[in-house]
């Protein structure tokens, strides 16, 4: 079933490339507005009637049709035309940050490139300086996100690709029953971005070869020991050969990063072979590490000590932090996302829509906010012993403060602090920002600490250990946003934060409703940095979280 993102998808191109060829302005603009109009959407536009369709505010009698058109052939005439046209890199140069249709108009039809290698080699060569619009400054900003581009290109987000691993290992194991197919590699250690699903299996080579040739794979590598796949998307997958002996040994070599292993072999130089992944630790005399935590080599020694941690589960969950209810830029309304959040078990919400500063994302002006938290308490009186807490996500401006007075800062239960514009900053601008924020009295929670979007933008650099050590010290929880295109804090700097005494904050981000799904990507990448519940301020129970938020404003005067 096509869905609204789909959709709204296919209209968005549809506008670029008419910018691109020059068509009306007027025009490619409706097809841009049509696109945002349907993203937020909160019917799906496959399961509604014609007639309902055609009603739909921003769609009409032209544009109406041009939907009916994708859902019943998931393509669109209009589309379609403006891509023949289109050389592929010239499309393909839209996922270059920086690069609007208008500039690739110019880099197409007068600068005659025609691929984001061809940009890139006139990036080097200063080619860009000599056209209108383009100056030193956004050449090498195009060079950069090229290069960024390039590096990404066949990686996934764990969330993207968890599907189809699952899928293939179904399929896998249905159609060699008497086989053995374990899930290994970066997958299995929770890894946030991964390049090539792998295996380890028992079932041989050619076998296995003519089943994945069926189903559309080809083999591009293969060795004594593994066989490698890709398919279309650039999706790679890797078969690390096994018998019923040694299955155990080399899932968990395949299962361990180098670093980790490199240590392992260091202390059990003489270790067996094992049938069983289990026989290894036990032969070794440790507990049993799980994937995950196999990244350092430290761990072997918290082992040795019977130091692991117990790991945080989504079980743990004890409320949603970070939502945005259509108030600002969400989906839906505050009633309906408690009503999901109550539906889900858990015992609080915390509505943190956009500050003023964000425009672009209907931030709430003071005279709505009342407004807002008037409503909050109607809904607390209907929904108790639920409870709905009033929060606010704050854009952290260009000096660092935040863009509410005290006094309506005040109103607030708690204070997400983010930094959402002007993200080109070098690391001296970062900081200061940052770390003004941080000291701010009414700040309770650094969002997402870096701005990195996974696969897409870096983010503005920062030094982490700065940024902890600044909230441990103004009392600032740190947000881990769980919307897995961020997982922003980096697990790799959680380990620093928790040894410093810092609480963590595993928030969703969402959206919408579907969007406290993601909770689940945030705790696999909490899982890896060894965070426990008690590390964790959404694991925090009704009581606990009230009495949490109690002491903040009295430790902070506020």
């Amino acid at each position: 079933m096509i869905d609204n993102s789909q959709v709204a998808d296919i209209f968005s191109l549809l506008s670029k490339l008419m910018d691109i060829h020059g068509e009306n302005s007027f025009k490619s603009k409706s097809y841009s507005v049509a696109a945002f109009n349907i993203e937020k959407l909160p019917v799906k536009l496959a399961e509604l009637p014609a007639d309902q369709l055609f009603a739909l505010k921003g769609i009409g009698d032209n544009l109406g049709k041009k939907v009916m058109e994708i859902l019943e052939t998931g393509r669109l005439k209009t589309l379609d035309d403006y891509i023949q046209k289109t050389p592929a890199g010239v499309i393909e140069m839209l996922q270059i940050k920086g690069l609007g249709p208008k500039k690739i108009a110019v880099i197409w039809k007068e600068m005659a490139l025609e691929s984001i290698g061809e940009l890139l080699y006139a990036c080097n060569e200063n080619r860009l300086l000599l056209y209108k619009g383009f100056g030193e400054k956004t050449q090498l900003n195009v060079k950069s996100y090229i290069e960024f581009y390039l590096r990404s290109r066949g990686s996934y987000l764990y969330a993207q690709i968890e599907s189809v691993a699952l899928a293939l290992n179904d399929m896998l194991k249905k159609a060699f029953p008497a086989e053995a197919f374990e899930l290994t590699g970066a997958f299995r250690r929770q890894m946030e971005t991964i390049d090539v699903l792998e295996w380890v299996t028992t079932l041989d080579a050619d076998a296995l070869a003519s089943f994945l040739q069926r189903e559309n794979f080809r083999v591009t590598e293969q060795d004594e020991i593994s066989i490698r796949f890709s398919a279309e998307e650039n999706i790679k997958l890797k078969f690390y050969f096994a018998d019923k002996g040694n299955l155990g040994s080399i899932l968990f070599q395949t299962s361990c990063s180098a670093a980790f292993l490199n240590e392992w072999e260091k202390r059990y130089p003489s270790a067996q072979v094992c049938p069983g992944e289990k026989d290894i630790f036990e032969s070794a005399g440790l507990p049993c590490i799980v994937p995950c935590l196999r990244e350092e080599g430290y761990i072997i020694s918290e082992a040795a000590e019977q130091k692991l941690p117990q790991l945080i589960d989504p079980a743990d969950i004890k409320g949603i932090i970070h939502t945005h209810s259509n108030w600002s830029d969400g989906a839906n309304t505050i009633e309906e996302m408690a009503a999901a959040a109550i539906q889900k078990g858990y015992e609080y919400l915390v509505i943190s829509d956009h500050s003023k500063s964000a425009f672009y994302a209907n931030g709430l002006q003071e005279d709505r906010l009342k407004e807002q938290h008037l409503h909050i308490d109607f809904l607390n009186e209907k929904l108790k012993p639920f409870k709905i807490f009033k929060s606010i996500e704050a854009d952290i401006l260009n000096d660092g403060s935040l863009d509410y007075s005290n006094e309506v800062l005040a109103t607030f239960d708690l204070v997400i602090a983010s930094v959402h514009s002007n993200l080109k900053m070098t690391e001296e601008k970062a900081m200061m920002r940052l770390l003004n924020a941080i000291s701010h009295p009414y700040t309770t929670i650094l969002g997402h600490m870096t701005g990195r979007l996974l696969l897409s933008r870096e983010g503005y650099p920062v030094d982490h250990k700065a940024v902890i050590d600044a909230c441990i010290a103004n009392n600032v929880v740190i947000e881990l946003n769980a919307h897995p295109r961020r997982l922003d804090i980096d697990w790799r700097q959680i380990r620093y934060a928790l040894g410093k005494g810092a609480l963590i904050s595993i928030d969703p981000d969402a959206h919408s409703v579907d969007g406290f799904n993601d909770i689940r990507y945030g705790v696999l990448a909490a899982q890896k940095a060894g965070v426990q519940a008690l590390n964790n301020l959404s694991s925090f129970s009704l009581s606990r979280f009230e009495a949490f938020l109690r002491l903040c404003k009295e430790n902070k005067g506020t």
